[in-house]
């Protein structure tokens, strides 16, 4: 997985490209408690995400329950096999997706 990073005024832009799996979720966690300390938003695009794993879920929760904190999480650009595993989990109702 790649993780393209914008960071602009409290706003921080994750970018993910390829897998968030077993295997490529601790590098997004990793990502996420170096990056947040000064942020107030947090948007993840998923444009070039293309599976998601419960292990991915697990970082997205994680992040969302701090986030809520701090300001605001949105996760944008999900397709069509994202939107259906964020649908039979419950995350639709947990996260804020555009």
């Amino acid at each position: 997985m790649t993780i393209n990073k914008t960071a602009e005024q409290g706003k921080l832009t994750l970018a993910l490209e390829g897998r968030l799996d077993t295997g490529t979720a601790p590098q997004l966690e990793a990502e996420l408690k170096a990056s947040l300390a000064d942020v107030s938003t947090l948007v993840l695009d998923f444009a070039g995400l293309e599976y998601i794993s419960s292990a991915g879920l697990r970082v997205l929760l994680g992040a969302q329950k701090t986030m809520s904190k701090k300001g605001g999480m949105v996760i944008r650009n999900v397709n069509e096999v994202i939107s259906e595993v964020f649908e039979v989990t419950g995350f639709v109702d947990i996260l804020s997706i555009e």
